[in-house]
């Protein structure tokens, strides 16, 4: 039988046929399928390799039931997406680790309310198998959205949100973030200092919440002037490191919730005529590489895998998408560990 083919590209029945084999075997060789013998599936992949044969997507689609891609949802405005390292070392790790799954990454983002329900008919309309979600607030819609239109998703941060704890299955991955601001607390004391600041979080979003229990774990009786609140940003880190200074200029330390408030911190500690880490000794949460390597001094801070995190968010999806519809628990959700990066700020 000739070996068929649409213009120049080899079809499927043009594989089964250098192969030796049926088009159902070729069809499931190419499509992932079990119960082919060893021989036959390397014949096969030969065959696809000599051909240059490429699988339709669509027949794939019909056959495999996945259409080979994943939404990343970050709940955040266009301009923190591409200013802030975090997000790109996340997505990093996230499209690593789809490519590993020969998947494709589809990145949404929620610059307000108005996009809920564009997201909604995109996750609704069956173009993805899945979600990541991440950077997500307590009063965030996209729980909801993504519980009603029944995409698997994996969150990226503890659930915090209204219902969250309903008993909904919500796996996620995040990090130790209280017991990673226990450890930059208790670095500071060790150092002798006894004015410790805190530069908070988003009060709306669990990270931040975790790392100012953490702050508040070690220091039982911090006085609340001591602690000034921040978005993430340099800019916001910066204006809290004021504020903390006019109210109490006696400080000696600091601990910032991410690397970046941290940056903006040692901005105006040398706007004001003060050394790090000889008057003030301050302490970082991320250990970004583009943030540390570019402060001076170099930036003590609270080392998280970001990347990997990533990856394993991936990772965790793929359990639940390759358990198919039978399954009716959620794998359990990962938190990975910190790690104290000392350096010359504190």
């Amino acid at each position: 039988m000739p070996e068929q083919t649409t213009g120049s590209r080899p079809t499927l029945e043009a594989v089964a046929a250098r192969a030796g084999v049926s088009r159902a075997t070729a069809s499931r060789v190419v499509n992932g399928g079990a119960g082919v013998r060893r021989p036959l599936v390397d014949k096969v992949r030969q065959a696809v390799e000599e051909l240059g044969y490429v699988p339709n997507h669509a027949a794939r689609t019909l056959v495999t039931r996945r259409n080979g891609a994943v939404a990343v949802i970050i709940a955040e405005p266009e301009f923190r997406i591409f200013s802030d390292p975090f997000f790109e070392q996340q997505v990093r790790g996230i499209s690593r680790e789809l490519t590993a799954h020969d998947s494709q990454l589809v990145l949404l983002w929620v610059e307000g309310p108005g996009d809920h329900d564009r997201i909604a008919r995109y996750l609704g309309g069956g173009h993805v198998d899945g979600a990541l979600a991440f950077s997500l607030h307590n009063d965030d819609e996209l729980p909801s959205i993504i519980s009603r239109v029944k995409v698997p998703t994996v969150f990226g941060g503890r659930p915090g949100w209204p219902g969250a704890s309903s008993g909904l299955a919500l796996p996620y991955v995040d990090c130790d973030n209280r017991g990673g601001a226990r450890e930059a607390v208790r670095h500071l004391v060790s150092l002798g200092r006894e004015h410790i600041a805190h530069i908070a979080g988003p009060r709306d979003q669990t990270s931040a919440l975790d790392r100012i229990d953490g702050y508040r774990d070690v220091l039982l009786d911090a006085d609340p002037d001591l602690v000034s609140q921040g978005d993430f940003t340099v800019e916001s880190g910066a204006r809290a490191m004021a504020e903390l200074l006019d109210r109490r200029p006696g400080l000696d330390a600091v601990f910032a919730s991410n690397d970046l408030m941290a940056s903006g911190a040692l901005r105006t500690l040398r706007e004001r005529g003060l050394r790090v880490p000889q008057d003030v000794a301050v302490v970082g949460f991320d250990d970004m590489a583009s943030v540390v390597e570019s402060t001076d001094p170099p930036l003590t801070t609270v080392r998280q895998d970001i990347e990997g995190m990533g990856r394993l968010m991936v990772r965790l999806l793929m359990r639940v998408l390759n358990e198919g519809e039978e399954h009716t628990g959620a794998p359990a959700s990962v938190i990975t560990p910190t790690t104290l990066v000392r350096r010359a700020s504190a």
